[in-house]
């Protein structure tokens, strides 16, 4: 699939201004403009993150009633349940908050819904396990800004609840002790796109200072949170950027003997980045949650012995591999039912449903359908007497208003722009089917259809030098909004390429006196562009290819296309 190119820009005046500030590259200076960084302070905080830069949790609307009532159930020893989500901002959340309470307090437990039992956000029967138990306090991580009805059931039951959440708040704001949300309107915390995790770090902090407990009390979860911030896909920048620096510093010196665990298990051997997390540690936690009971992912966190850690890991991985299988097929599965319909040819929305397909999954293969046909995908599968799935959409596009239009067909939906999750009525697939197509349709434009590669600055190929890696380097973590810098070099010609595993293209390319080697998977069916011996135009970033002990520069593809100038 042809894909878009849109090469960035920035003001001139404010890279030759940081240029002189910083006295590097100019190519470096203009991706920083762009992302916000114009003088020396911005650049110092950018490239040299310090904790003390962490804002004051105080600064954040109720933390001082927060801290006031966990307090005072300290004081006169009530018992206090910790609840979380059953994804990796929840089990992390909820992981280093137990932890922390329990080192002051006997009498803190903690509780994980199961996905398809209780669903999402606080449900009646935690609350009712809650009362069974005899907890007076409920904080809730990664969730309860939306449980309104269900935090008014607990107050009648004397259960205080504090809600510690990052997603937007409705209008009918819960009527708990203390609400914790960097997003609500009147919440004054500078920053407002910590994870749940965050929010429950930031709350640790305060604790500790009126517990006068050190700072490691809570900096020892600093590689949960990472973890957090890595998986939920928040933007990677300012507070979350200083708390992913030093998350990343503990993964990799002295992590938490879960991570450790399945570090271990994924055989890593070279130094952890956010991508480890985002691909190896995440979807372990998650599949936990996907395909049995997300609790064992806290246990995994909890637990301080390795050997121990390294058997709860174990069941983690099985449960990944099991996903892994079930994902497989499905997809599988779902690209012959696209390629055996006439009419999905021209559709511009992708539906497919399987009565059999596991609920876990559905979201995944979603994603990996929009990778081969852009366009905005759901996939469902039969949920007790109901059909249920998740939805993906394309980049620019608002999914959840999409899905909010085809309402009267539904039973329930929720999500927001890029994903979703819905339920209807069986005899009501059809309709909802026609009417998403409908929607869609009318409202999509050709360009959102297309893939859009964002592409940093164009440079040439004897700007690759270790040097300038160097500084690259120095610009992680990266992730949403401080992405790795792509680039595009122009008329490049092809000095020896070859396909390797049949998937994948070894290149070796060069411009003027410079040479290159690089790879790009996936890239085999495009391989015949090469053959043509004519100059082309690659779209890359750049790395470091460790292989026996040597380290050496190379370019990892993203596209190439035959250059202009050889008409």
């Amino acid at each position: 699939m042809e894909k878009r190119w849109t090469i960035l820009s920035a003001d001139e005046l404010k890279v030759n201004s940081l240029k002189e500030a910083l006295n590097i590259n100019s190519t470096i200076c203009s991706i920083l403009v762009q992302r916000g960084i114009n003088n020396y302070n911005t650049a110092k905080q950018f490239f040299r993150p310090q904790l003390s830069d962490l804002y004051s949790p105080w600064l954040m609307k109720d933390m001082d009633k927060a801290v006031e009532r966990i307090l005072q159930a300290i004081n006169n020893n009530q018992k206090i349940l910790v609840y979380g989500d059953y994804d990796v901002d929840g089990t992390t959340s909820v992981a280093s908050m137990f932890q922390f309470l329990r080192s002051a307090h006997p009498l803190v437990d903690y509780y994980i819904p199961h996905r398809y039992r209780e669903g999402y956000g606080v449900s009646k029967q935690g609350i009712d396990f809650a009362a069974e138990n005899e907890f007076s306090l409920i904080i809730t991580l990664d969730c309860g800004i939306k449980s309104a009805d269900l935090i008014d059931y607990a107050n009648t039951l004397n259960i205080d609840v504090i809600v510690c959440d990052h997603h937007m708040p409705d209008e009918c704001i819960p009527k708990a002790v203390a609400i914790l949300n960097p997003k609500q309107k009147d919440c004054n915390y500078p920053f407002k796109e910590l994870c749940g995790c965050g929010v429950g770090f930031k709350l640790m902090m305060a604790l500790a200072e009126k517990l006068s407990l050190p700072d490691e009390s809570y900096l020892q979860y600093l590689d949960l949170v990472a973890t957090a911030i890595a998986a939920d896909i928040v933007p990677i920048v300012d507070e979350n950027r200083i708390l992913t620096y030093f998350g990343l510093k503990k993964v990799n010196s002295d992590p938490n003997p879960g991570i450790k665990a399945l570090m271990r298990l994924s055989s890593v051997q070279t130094e952890m980045h956010v991508t480890n997390l985002v691909f190896i540690i995440a979807p372990r936690i998650n599949a936990a949650g996907r395909m049995d009971c997300a609790k064992k992912a806290v246990q995994l966190f909890i637990e301080k012995d390795e050997n121990a850690a390294l058997a709860v890991a174990e069941q983690l991985h099985s449960d990944n591999t099991d996903r892994r299988e079930a994902d497989a097929s499905i997809t599988l599965e779902a690209f012959e039912m696209i390629g055996n319909d006439e009419l999905a040819k021209n559709k511009k929305t992708t539906v497919v449903y399987q009565e059999h397909w596991h609920k876990g999954v559905v979201g995944i293969v979603a994603s990996r359908l929009i990778d081969t046909y852009y366009r905005p995908t759901v996939v469902l599968t039969k949920s007790g007497d109901f059909i249920a799935g998740s939805a993906r959409s394309v980049t620019g596009f608002n999914l959840y208003e999409a899905i909010h239009a085809c309402r009267k067909h539904l039973i329930g939906y929720g999500g927001h722009f890029a994903a979703a999750g819905l339920t209807m009525l069986p005899e009501n697939l059809d309709n909802f089917i026609n009417q998403f197509e409908e929607v869609v349709s009318s409202t999509i434009t050709e360009e959102l259809l297309t893939p859009e590669i964002v592409i940093d600055s164009e440079i040439t190929l004897d700007l690759l030098n270790n040097p300038f890696y160097n500084i690259l380097e120095q610009m992680e973590p990266f992730g949403p909004e401080n992405m790795r810098p792509v680039f595009i070099s122009r008329n490049v010609y092809n000095k020896g390429s070859k396909i390797v595993k049949d998937k994948h293209i070894r290149f070796v390319v060069g411009q003027n006196n410079k040479t290159i080697t690089g790879i790009g998977f996936n890239m085999a069916d495009k391989f015949d562009l090469l053959t043509q011996r004519k100059l082309i135009d690659i779209v890359y970033t750049v790395e470091i290819n460790e292989w026996n002990g040597n380290k050496e520069l190379q370019i990892k593809m993203i596209d190439f296309r035959l250059s202009m100038d050889n008409n």
